[in-house]
């Protein structure tokens, strides 16, 4: 430590001379002016990973400092040994001194808060040292003149940003890990150079995405690799400004099959051109089938070769992924990709066992001559829309689930019919119920049970039935028609509004696990009110009408709960919710029955939730009455599990960016984000009541109003129907 001190003492030594040459006796006497080269590094407060300004990195200039008194030791007139001084403006420095310099270890305090510890040489912060900023951030490590320079550990209090590794000139550069949460699950680790991510280095974002690679001004650059965890998606190969560019193979994993893991993809090789499949490339289908040419935006065009899985083979032109043939007089037509039709149960030429279509009965609609045609061409659709539709399979199958060990979950019905109103397809003229009966099977279920698992091929054939029944008179002119409905669906339904969660049911993960353990006795009230709906069909549904005769019969109407409030919960996501006539005789689903009696909780207990809201008492023991009813286990025959606390999935950010770390004084924002902090924790704890006057509201609903008036009119039914025996006899 000492060679080192008079080794930096001698390369400054002839600053150090004019330092000294510029104290007079009277300066020795009265005030004494140190130079010094820092200037308070500070913390900026912006948001995790955006851009830095350019001049928060520029070298601190000089300040002037006075000194306006000073007590401590001293030597021949000077400053020397340890000692205090205060200088204009409110710095203080306290530490050691030599010949009238700062010389040695020494706490510099800034007026503003701002404090360095650490090592001074000749007035010089120089070596091992901390900066601390009022606000509770911190850098520690090497300085060199006042800036960090060498080795050294960042932490932000602000952004809850830390950067661990080397500094040059201010600025990250050379090799370091920078975190940028408190959980440290968003990292980078890696190269720097300049404080932009370049070189090579490992990237984890929010989502659990990880890129591994090259880096250039932040962006990925050059060769790497990509893998995308919850759609189940990996890329190795060359990247542009971020983007998928160059050669490179991209795999698409199918996660399931007869609900486990899946260890089949389809996989893409050859080039890639701003993030598309552009020029020659090689696309291997988890079904066998394999196309080999050449592509334009993501679709086959130009010469290529199509292999089907049988072994079977088309080689020629490709337009808009559509195989062309030529016909008479020279001209040219697409010609589909499917050999002859798969035989039921089976899965499809192009697509894999889990993505499979059912679409018999439309199919037999169609003309048998063009049925071949229109199976292959709609399975096209549904394979460029594959990873869309498996994040939406994904996203519903959690909704009101609990965890699960391997992190996969199985649609149900109910949840099915939160997607198919989520994206409003009962304003097409179709009710759920008929859907229902459009996609019904043999299962023992029956075809209105919201348990009956729905895997992701049933899905993908749930939306091309339901497709051609809204759209196919419109698109009757299109040449393949079942491919021009399923991509209508999509483009005006699905894609734009699934995964906005409307209704009363799922519209908060952890009020909807708490509401499912009401699920499975409500089940066996509603198909006790179900009446048979006049048809040929065996199967009994529940109208509207019907609904309201149940609330009348159970006396749950009163001064919060009128008959209009009651129309208006009914009709709130029909397609015109002021015509409550139009609406009395359509069908209705238990998840149409279940989400009335909800929005009813709220309305007819509001005054509970007031109250409770004000004496802060809680009709509840811990955990509810309601999860010790073996009845109302909904939950664990949903899911398989106890209904625990549920967490919906979060969309996934890819975006590359950076953050700021200044070289200035704390701004007035950074001073008010601790106030910022406070208040975040107050929203939580709000939200936090809020849930819990929820819980407490229907909980008060179900078990003191509307199970006892249940099981109350069952009472009287069964005492009615007992004296008219004794009448009879």
């Amino acid at each position: 430590m000492t060679h080192r001190k008079e080794k930096k003492k001698s390369a400054m030594k002839g600053d150090t001379q004019k330092i000294k040459e510029t104290h007079t006796v009277q300066e020795r006497r009265e005030k004494t002016r140190l130079w010094s080269s820092f200037d308070g590094l500070t913390v900026n407060s912006a948001e995790e990973e955006q851009p830095e300004k350019d001049d928060i990195h520029e070298l601190p200039s000089l300040i002037n400092l006075t000194v306006q008194r000073y007590q401590g030791e001293t030597c021949e007139g000077q400053f020397h040994g340890e000692g205090l001084a205060c200088f204009e403006g409110g710095h203080l420095y306290k530490g050691m001194f030599a010949k009238g310099l700062m010389d040695g270890r020494g706490v510099f305090t800034w007026a503003g808060g701002v404090k360095y510890e650490g090592e001074f040489v000749c007035n010089q912060p120089l070596g091992e040292g901390t900066y601390t900023w009022p606000n509770g951030s911190s850098y520690k490590g090497e300085v060199y003149y006042g800036i960090r320079h060498g080795t050294g550990t960042y932490k932000c209090a602000t952004n809850s940003v830390s950067y661990i590794g080397q500094w040059e000139q201010g600025k990250r550069h050379g090799k370091g890990e920078v975190y940028y949460d408190w959980e440290k699950r968003s990292w980078y680790k890696g190269d720097w150079v300049k404080n932009n991510r370049e070189g090579c280095g490992v990237r984890c974002y929010p989502s659990g995405n990880m890129y591994s690679g090259e880096w250039k001004n932040n962006l990925r650059h050059g060769e790497g690799k990509m893998r995308w965890t919850k759609l189940g998606e990996e890329y190795v190969g060359m990247w542009q400004n971020g983007i998928q560019h160059g050669q490179g193979t991209h795999i698409w994993i199918l996660r399931r099959a007869d609900g486990s893991q899946y260890t089949q993809s389809n996989q893409y090789t050859g080039d890639f051109v701003q993030g598309q499949r552009y020029g020659q490339g090689t696309f291997k289908y988890a079904g066998g089938a394999i196309y080999e040419g050449e592509w334009r935006d993501n679709k086959k065009h130009g010469k290529g070769k199509f292999t089907y899985k049988d072994g079977r083979v088309f080689e020629g032109e490709f337009v808009n992924d559509e195989m062309m043939t030529d016909i008479v007089n020279g001209k040219r037509a697409p010609t589909p990709f499917c050999g002859p039709s798969p035989l039921p149960g089976s899965d499809s030429s192009t697509l894999g066992p889990d993505m499979a279509l059912n679409i018999h009965c439309v199919l037999d609609k169609i003309p048998e001559r063009n049925s071949e045609a229109e199976r292959g061409q709609v399975e096209f659709v549904v394979l460029r829309l594959a990873t869309e539709l498996r994040s939406v399979y994904s996203f519903y199958s959690r909704l009101g689930q609990a965890h699960s060990a391997d992190n996969t979950f199985l649609l149900t019905r109910l949840q099915l019919w939160r997607l198919l109103k989520d994206c409003y397809i009962h304003h097409q003229g179709i009710t759920l119920t008929q859907i229902d009966y459009f996609i019904r099977d043999s299962t023992a279920l029956g075809p209105h049970s919201p348990f009956t698992p729905i895997l992701l091929h049933g899905l993908l054939s749930c939306l091309v039935v339901v497709a051609y029944h809204i759209y196919h008179k419109e698109m009757m002119s299109q040449k393949n028609l079942l491919a021009a409905c399923f991509s209508k669906l999509m483009t005006d339904n699905i894609l734009p509004n699934a995964k906005t969660v409307k209704g009363f049911l799922f519209r908060q993960a952890d009020c909807a696990v708490v509401a499912l353990n009401y699920f499975q006795k409500c089940f066996e009230i509603y198909q006790a009110y179900c009446k048979v709906f006049a048809a040929p069909r065996d199967e009994q549904t529940m109208t509207c009408r019907h609904l309201l005769w149940m609330f009348k019969d159970l006396h749950l109407l009163d001064n919060n709960l009128t008959v209009g409030k009651l129309l208006e919960i009914i009709t709130s996501e029909s397609n015109d919710p002021n015509n409550y006539s139009s609406c009395l005789d359509l069908e209705i689903t238990f998840l149409e029955f279940f989400e009335v009696l909800l929005g009813s909780a709220e309305v007819k207990c509001q005054q509970v939730s007031v109250g409770l809201e004000e004496g802060g008492q809680s009709l509840l023991s811990p955990d509810t009455e309601a999860r010790r009813d073996p009845r109302l286990e909904a939950g664990e025959k949903m899911t398989g599990k106890p209904p625990e606390s549920s967490a919906a999935e979060e969309a996934e950010s890819q975006p590359d960016a950076k953050t700021e770390v200044n070289s200035k004084l704390p701004s007035a924002d950074e001073q008010r984000s601790e106030k910022g902090k406070g208040m975040q924790t107050r929203r939580v704890e709000d939200k936090g009541h809020e849930q819990e006057l929820w819980r407490q509201t229907v909980h008060q609903f179900f078990n003191h109003f509307f199970f006892p008036a249940y099981e109350h009119d069952l009472l009287v039914c069964k005492n009615m129907k007992e004296e008219k025996l004794c009448k009879e006899y």
